[in-house]
Parts: C-alpha cells; sequence; structure tokens
C-alpha cells in the first residue's frame, strides 16, 4: 500500500472526497423521505397491475391496519357499555324535546289522515289536539325506555368494530392521517437520522475509496447506507421500550418515550374523527344490526298507539282489532322510524360530551404495557418495513453508481 500516492491523491482530489460525506448524508435522509412517503401514498394503486405500481403501504392495507387499531380500541381502551352508559336518557329526552315532539305531531296527523280520512275530517279541531296531545305525552317516556333498553343491550343495536373498520376503510386519508400525526416526531426522526447515520458511512467510504478505487465501491456504500439507515431507524422508534443506557447517554424507543403525547394526539383524532357521534348515530341508524333498533322502535310505537286507542274511542270503534287498525299501527311505527335520522341529529353536541371518548382514551392508554402501547403503531410498520428498507437501499445504491459516474466523469 502506497500511502504516500494516497496522500497525494487525496491532496489533489480533496474536494471530491470531501463531498462523500455529505452526498451519504444526502442519500440518508432522501431515502428516509422516499420510504416515509410510500408508506402513505398513492391512496389508490398506480401503475400497471401485477406488475409494474405501488399503493401506499397502508392505504394497500387499510383494512388490515384498521382491523388491528379497532381491535386495540376495543379490548383496551373502550368498552361500549360503558361508554353508552353514560348517555342519560332524562337529558337526551330534554335535547330531543323540540324536534320529538314536532316528529310526533306530524306523524300522528299523517296516519289518521291516511287511514281515517273522512273521520278525522269530522272531528273538531279540539278534539283532533286532544288526541295529538296524548300521543305526544306518551313520546318522552318512548323515547327513555328505548334509551335504557339501548344503553342495556349496545350489542344488539350497534356493531362497534363494523362501524370503526368501515369508517377508516371507507376513508383512506383518515388511516394515514391517523398514523401520520400521531407519529409525526418518529418521522421526522426517521428522516433526520439518515443525515447522521449517512455522514458516519459516508466516511468510511472515503477511506474506502482512497484506499481501493474500485468504482463498485460508491454504490455497494450507497446500498448500505440506504439499508442500514432505514433499519437502525426504524428499530430506533420503537426499541428499546425501556430506557436503557449506552456507555454515556440512555436511550428509550421515542415512541415509548413520548406515551403522554402519543396518547392526548391518538384520543383527540379518534374523538374527533373515528368515534364520533355522528358516526354512532349513522351506525346505529344504517349499520348491520339496525334492524335491532327499528324493531325496538317499532315495538314502542305500536305500543303507545294501542295506549291511546282505549282513549280515542269515536277513532278507533270502527278499526280495533280489524286489519286496517294493524297497517295503521305498522304505518305510525314506519314513519317515526323515518324521522329517526333528522330527529337524533339534535343530540350530537350532548352525546360527544357525555361519552367523552377523547378522556377515556388518553386515561386507557397510560395503563397499557409498552408492548400493548406499541401495538398502536407498530402494524403500520412491521408487515412491510421490509419494502421500505429494500426501496431505501435500492436509492441509496443507484445514488452511489451516479456518484461514480460523477467521479471517474
Amino acid at each position: 500500500m502506497d500511502l504516500s500516492a494516497i496522500a497525494a491523491d487525496l491532496a489533489a482530489h480533496w474536494h471530491v472526497y470531501a463531498t462523500m460525506p455529505f452526498i451519504a448524508a444526502l442519500i440518508g435522509y432522501l431515502t428516509k423521505r422516499v420510504a416515509i412517503e410510500m408508506m402513505f401514498r398513492p391512496l389508490e394503486f398506480r401503475g400497471i397491475r401485477p406488475f409494474l405500481g405501488w399503493q401506499g403501504v397502508i392505504p394497500a392495507n387499510s383494512r388490515r391496519m384498521a382491523t388491528t387499531a379497532v381491535d386495540l380500541l376495543t379490548k383496551n381502551l373502550l368498552d361500549p357499555r360503558e361508554v353508552f352508559a353514560r348517555l342519560d336518557p332524562e337529558e337526551m329526552v330534554a335535547q330531543l324535546e323540540e324536534p320529538l315532539l314536532k316528529a310526533v305531531d306530524e306523524v300522528t296527523r299523517e296516519v289518521f289522515e291516511t287511514y281515517q280520512p273522512r273521520l278525522w275530517e269530522m272531528l273538531p279541531a279540539r278534539a283532533q289536539q286532544v288526541l295529538v296531545d296524548r300521543v305526544r305525552a306518551q313520546a318522552p317516556e318512548v323515547v327513555k325506555r328505548l334509551m335504557r333498553e339501548v344503553s342495556a343491550n349496545v350489542d344488539e343495536v350497534l356493531d362497534v368494530n363494523d362501524m370503526l373498520i368501515n369508517a377508516m376503510v371507507r376513508d383512506k386519508s383518515l388511516t394515514c392521517r391517523l398514523i401520520r400525526e400521531v407519529a409525526a416526531p418518529e418521522f421526522r426522526f426517521i428522516a433526520r437520522s439518515g443525515i447522521g447515520f449517512g455522514f458516519v458511512i459516508g466516511l468510511v467510504q472515503l477511506i474506502a475509496w482512497a484506499l481501493t478505487k474500485q468504482p463498485v465501491i460508491m454504490p455497494i456504500f450507497g446500498f448500505v447506507t440506504g439499508f442500514v439507515t432505514d433499519w437502525l431507524a426504524l428499530k430506533m422508534i420503537f426499541y428499546p421500550r425501556q430506557p436503557r443506557r449506552f456507555l454515556f447517554f440512555t436511550w428509550q424507543g421515542m415512541f415509548q418515550k413520548r406515551r403522554a403525547q402519543v396518547a392526548a394526539d391518538y384520543g383527540a383524532l379518534i374523538a374527533e374523527e373515528v368515534l364520533t357521534a355522528g358516526n354512532v348515530l349513522e351506525a346505529v341508524l344504517t349499520g348491520p344490526r339496525a334492524d335491532k333498533l327499528f324493531a325496538l322502535v317499532t315495538r314502542e310505537v305500536q305500543r303507545t298507539v294501542d295506549a291511546q286507542a282505549g282513549l280515542a274511542k269515536p277513532l278507533v270503534a270502527l278499526a280495533v282489532g280489524g286489519r286496517e287498525y294493524q297497517q295503521m299501527k305498522q304505518a305510525a311505527a314506519e314513519k317515526a322510524i323515518a324521522y329517526l335520522p333528522e330527529t337524533v341529529k339534535h343530540v350530537e353536541s350532548y352525546a360527544t360530551d357525555a361519552l367523552d371518548v377523547r378522556n377515556t382514551i388518553v386515561e386507557k392508554m397510560q395503563q397499557l404495557t409498552p408492548l400493548e402501547f406499541e401495538g398502536i403503531l407498530r402494524p403500520a410498520f412491521k408487515q412491510d418495513e421490509w419494502k421500505l428498507i429494500a426501496v431505501g437501499a435500492v436509492i441509496g445504491g443507484l445514488v452511489g453508481e451516479l456518484q461514480v459516474l460523477l467521479l471517474l466523469h
């Protein structure tokens, strides 16, 4: 080994050698940025299936990601029975009073005008109002009974898992946001760590090039830079789970270290965009178990009609026990159900405050074990992180080859 020749070459081409650690640092940074963006973009597949193309890792696996997140929510963070028990039937009725009474008024008049139009028209206005008032007087108690029954048997009228998974799969950007916003500091760390790790590897690359002058050195080191820095950054996010001392410093996986902030951000996102009162009400009214709720409403409405029939003898005398009376009861139930979506919108604000999803999640997340806590974010990386590392390595190798061309030519 001719050290004087090496020294002479270093002196003659010092500016080329000086760029090597910086280019390696740039490779480290760029490969991280590309890997991060490839996790989330594009939302839909672009390319020619199945040979060429790409879809963001998270959007491509949105159902798996959503299922994992929902399992964590329902098993460790939220008990649907406990949460929905916070809805006070008395307060619900108070919030619904105006739209509820309006709906009852319209349903009662429409049903009687449809099934007993002549008799209804013959009744004096005062008698009509008395009948409507009697039905309205029963409405609050009917709603309270429904609320108590729904709260006690929430699993029968609401499939929480189905609601949450569908909400996240339907809006892939929501699943991406849930991960990207909660883990924003971790993603910044991944990108910035590439600069430091890349610079160190670039110094080794400089020495190797000075000693060998082999063109293959550049793409190899570019490949290694992309591979090692991606792998190391991903590991440093999660490990070690507990603080551990390394020589002169102590390190703990960034995600574990930020537990309090992660809990606050995650709770806020779930409460504001996933498990919202609006989504819950929509799922109750349109979800796979909506027929259970409608059966409850039908039963209560028909019970109310029966209770009032004896008080409306002039009207019911011609129909009691007949097929038309049964049709009238069914029509009243169907119309009441049709009014439900518009009526329940008036309780969204109260329900949001009462359910208190955000604070519940934050409190329960603080009680998770490190391994359980890791499960909030880890599924976003675990199954497909090899793709991200491989992409970083390939990009690093290509940039290394570009360096060779620049150095030689």
